[in-house]
């Protein structure tokens, strides 16, 4: 029949699992990573209850002090590398190209294999489970703690080469973005014209390509300690120091933070004019504020290191710059407040949770400033204050703004609604479990509680406030289970979403639910920064192609997954490699040779089916 026809058909699509493995479709990419995303929060949530657990009696022995460490490194790991910075790319991968009228990324392979760079890596890293060698060494990796003397085992290992892996997924990941956004826009859509959520994600691209480096470097010169007996941290007689690890992390983990947090920022900034019914107050000076608070969090690291004898000129000039990036951030909350008043406001569950992020994160920002006070911090450095602090940032602030953002666009990706009776005992029990774990904490920091401890005695008056701490970890997952519920029952019998169940202002609103897989039928012409809500600029869409006119696509490719599997195999060759050397450069070689026959075959693929002729009739 294609014969007679003069249709040239291209081959069957992939089907089942082998599709998701193949896809380069932005939107599955987003749905691969938010859900590994999830399940390592789930994971991470575990390794967090049996701390807790353990914590919560003086001198309990449910778990020894090795397993202790080795539960906080993993949990603290997981949860920054393996959930909340593919939790970001879940969005920027679904809502970015919607948003700015695309129909994909710029570079869709690259992104295919940003992804499984990522799964790849964090398998590897946990599969030491396995091998009773779980990374015991804090998620912060300090020297010499690293060095061969101290972890007998691979442990470090898995955790460093682990770390290596998804550096380099989510370094191409933030390249393609950066192309995607600056390329790739509709017509007439301006900088000033992008949704907030787009130049938060822009920010938080240029952060990773520039603040990534210095991580790798850092783990590529530990690699070469441990394997190689160089001397870049640990012998200080050869010359090394390991201070240098110290600022080489913290300069990549201070601007980490702020790739953690962005996101949730421009997802906040998308959500409350929906809710509130009016435009977003300042977008100019919220933007303006983004980006000054992505150059100043490149010179704040040191206010990590007020305790390790830096000097009174360094703590001074790191202690000004930490008061000066608090400015951007409070000029952001009160935009958002600003946006707040006279507006119309729905409380809807995206809304409750954005609502319980500005809150949160102002306390986090609040209990912050005060380290900014060398003489504070160097009281408070390694107390229970600190871990208070960073989770009223990272939880209260990233976790709830994803949340809300998985609220509002759920009904875009899958076509149907969440429950708002369940997604609202979801926000109230997430907000009293979060606050019954993570406020008695600044308490336990004052009184003298030490972080990194895995038991304390009955005499030291922290066991009353501990078991406050675990019974509100309990709430919280309590309302991770009830999360789960409502995402099970939506998907199954969940009620129709429609295009734009919110009546929001922003592209991806004016194409169907979920979107198609070219996403639009015709590109949109942009004259507005509300296209939806402005009258004289309204975008009105046709809701799908016949299949004869569809564009044509990037077909689905192997490469990409076999590019990542290869680099990740030739990580795991080093491991091998320490105890059989031969079997090890056997694995070494063959997965790079490997490596380079998949490269071969990525370049030389065509993006499209040649032999896809359409003949009309």
């Amino acid at each position: 029949m294609a014969a007679n026809t003069g249709i040239l058909r291209r081959p069957l699509a992939p089907v089942g699992i082998w599709a998701w493995m193949t896809t380069v479709d932005h939107k599955r990419i987003a749905v691969l990573y938010g859900v590994t995303a999830f399940f390592f929060f789930l994971l991470g949530g575990m390794e967090a209850l049996v701390m807790r657990v353990q914590l919560a009696s003086a001198e309990s022995t449910l778990v020894s002090a090795a397993t202790f460490n080795a539960m906080f490194t993993m949990h603290g790991t997981t949860m920054v590398f393996m959930v909340v910075m593919p939790a970001g790319a879940a969005f920027f991968n679904f809502l970015v190209p919607l948003m700015i009228g695309a129909r994909d990324v710029a570079f869709p392979r690259l992104n295919a294999f940003s992804y499984w760079l990522f799964l790849f890596g964090a398998l590897f890293m946990n599969f030491s489970f396995f091998m009773n060698a779980f990374p015991d060494i804090g998620w912060f990796g300090y020297a010499p703690l690293t060095s061969n003397e101290f972890t007998i085992s691979n442990a470090t290992d898995y955790w460093v080469l682990g770390l290596l892996v998804m550096g380099v997924g989510t370094t191409a990941a933030g390249f393609n973005f950066v192309v995607t956004i600056l390329n790739m826009r509709a017509p007439g859509m301006t900088l000033m014209r992008m949704p907030v959520f787009v130049w938060m994600t822009l920010i938080v691209a240029f952060l990773i390509i520039f603040a990534f480096p210095p991580l790798t470097i850092a783990l590529a010169f530990l690699t070469f300690d441990r394997f190689f007996d160089t001397n870049f941290f640990v012998d200080i007689g050869a010359g090394s120091d390991p201070l240098l690890w110290q600022h080489l992390f913290w300069i990549f983990g201070h601007p980490e933070v702020y790739i953690l947090i962005l996101p949730a920022m421009g997802i906040v900034s998308d959500v409350l004019p929906t809710f509130t019914r009016k435009p977003l107050f300042g977008y100019s000076m919220i933007v303006f504020a983004g980006v000054v608070i992505a150059f100043l969090g490149f010179g704040v690291w040191a206010h990590h290191m007020f305790t390790t004898g830096l000097g009174p000129w360094a703590n001074a000039a790191f202690s000004a710059t930490t008061m000066a990036i608090a400015v951007p951030t409070g000029v952001k909350i009160f935009n958002w407040l600003a946006t707040l008043y006279g507006g119309s406001i729905t409380f809807k569950t995206p809304m409750l949770f954005a609502l319980g992020f500005i809150s949160m994160f102002m306390l986090g920002g609040l209990s912050g400033i005060m380290h900014a006070v060398t003489a504070v911090d160097s009281q408070q450095q390694d107390t229970y204050f600190i871990v208070a602090h960073f989770h009223y940032v990272l939880f209260g602030g990233a976790i709830f703004g994803i949340n809300s953002g998985i609220y509002y666009w759920f009904p875009k990706i899958t076509g149907k609604m969440l429950s708002e009776p369940l997604g609202k005992v979801h926000f109230w029990l997430m907000l009293i479990g979060f606050n019954l774990t993570f406020m008695p904490m600044h308490i336990l920091g004052v009184i003298g509680m030490p972080r990194r401890i895995y038991t304390y005695a009955e005499d030291m008056g922290f066991e009353f406030l501990n078991q406050i701490v675990s019974a509100g970890a309990f709430i919280i997952a309590l309302s991770v289970i009830i999360f789960i519920i409502n995402v099970v029952r939506s998907v199954r019998q969940g009620e129709p979403a429609g295009d734009n169940p919110w009546e929001a202002a922003t592209l991806e609103w004016s194409i169907s639910s979920p979107p198609h897989h070219y996403n639009f039928a015709v590109v949109p012409t942009v004259r507005s920064q509300y296209p939806l809500w402005d009258e004289n600029a309204n975008v009105v869409l046709p809701p799908a192609l016949p299949a004869h006119d569809e564009p044509v696509m990037p077909d689905p490719s192997y490469w990409p997954i076999v590019v990542a599997f290869s680099i990740t195999m030739v990580a795991g060759g080093l491991i091998i490699w320490q105890g059989h050397a031969i079997a090890g450069l056997t694995v070494i070689a063959s997965m790079g040779l490997l490596g380079m026959r998949a490269i071969y075959g990525w370049v030389l693929e065509p993006m499209e089916d040649e032999a896809h002729v359409s003949v009309h009739h």
